[in-house]
């Protein structure tokens, strides 16, 4: 009992002083496994792995770094086993041979890239540079370049470069010299370069631009009309999905490709708005034999002041669930949706 009592005064303090970060280290992670599950996976051993040591931590460093060290090692003994997380356009070039529906890679063949919704990481709303600074960071494609980089190196550029510490708190978290940090950072910035992420001119999603971009691609799937993907998407936009090899690049390219083979008929999808990575995003539902508007997956959106540039979608019907919306949309006399 004695000894119960005085742990519950540790566990208070060690929740008082480590919670707050909670939510900056889950960002963390997703950056390093691009994985949201894995990501909460590692930010709870991360905790488990700090309250076993509390007792022993001195204070030579803060707290905050303390739990970036502890995660970082964490994410950096994790993806030595693993493939790399990627999207198509990370396997290969954009399709451009014989008309036919994308192909899929085998189950098993490929470790995807998966979306963060902006919920799980939502700074605090007084603080609106702090939001544009995390959406920017979590952006697709700068998680998909960096997934390409050496784990040394990618978790070197995410220490310096997002989170702003110095190359002597960076090298005392990894356990190194500060000669190798920048050394480092400067290969990671050499690397990132060459895989070329899309420029920073991204719409932010609480643009009314942004929205409206969002809306318009909703109406086109819902009302499965091809032509409202015309004022959607820009001449130069992509198009890739999860789990299929194939990707489009070219506004005509993909308008042909989702008429041809995705949209169907009126009716058969649904999608309800929502955010990912700091970009507008849905969740998407698609109508089942039996007529029930089942989980599909999500699709996230780069919305630019021209259009939209690109699109990602992710065929993972248990996404749903992760933004926080029911597997199956109940019939509009059982609840009313406003969209439907």
């Amino acid at each position: 009992m004695t000894s119960h009592l005085r742990a519950v005064p540790d566990q208070d303090r060690f929740a008082a002083e480590t919670e707050r970060f909670r939510r900056e280290l889950l960002a963390h992670c997703y950056r390093m496994v691009g994985s949201a599950h894995d990501a909460e996976d590692l930010v709870q051993e991360t905790y488990l792995r700090a309250w076993r040591s509390y007792s022993g931590f001195e204070g030579r460093a803060s707290i905050r770094s303390w739990l970036y060290k502890i995660a970082t090692n964490v994410c950096l003994t994790a993806l030595e086993p693993r493939p790399i997380r990627v999207l198509p356009s990370g396997l290969t070039g954009p399709y451009d041979g014989s008309d036919r529906p994308p192909s899929p890679v085998a189950p098993g063949e490929v470790s995807w890239l998966e979306p963060l919704p902006d919920a799980w990481i939502a700074p605090p709303a007084d603080d609106p540079a702090a939001v544009i600074v995390e959406r920017e960071s979590l952006r697709l494609a700068l998680i998909a370049s960096l997934q390409h980089l050496p784990a040394r190196q990618r978790v070197i550029l995410i220490l310096r470069e997002v989170l702003a510490f110095s190359a002597a708190e960076t090298a005392e978290i990894l356990d190194t010299t500060t000669a190798a940090v920048k050394s480092g950072l400067q290969r990671a910035r050499a690397r990132l370069d060459e895989l070329a992420p899309e420029p920073a001119e991204l719409l932010e999603p609480t643009d009314q631009r942004a929205r409206a971009l969002l809306d318009g691609y909703i109406a086109a799937f819902e009302r499965s009309d091809a032509g409202l993907l015309e004022q959607v998407l820009r001449t130069d936009a992509t198009l890739e999905a999860t789990p299929f090899r194939d990707w489009q690049s070219g506004r005509a390219m993909c308008i042909h490709m989702l008429d041809a083979y995705v949209l169907g008929t009126p009716g058969d999808w649904r999608m309800i708005a929502t955010t990912a990575n700091g970009q507008p995003a849905a969740v998407v539902y698609h109508r089942d034999a039996d007529g029930a508007l089942r989980a599909d997956g999500a699709v996230v959106l780069a919305p630019t002041a021209t259009g939209v540039s690109r699109v990602i979608k992710f065929h993972d019907p248990a996404l749903v669930a992760t933004f926080g919306f029911p597997d199956v949309l109940l019939r509009p006399q059982d609840r009313g949706w406003d969209r439907w």
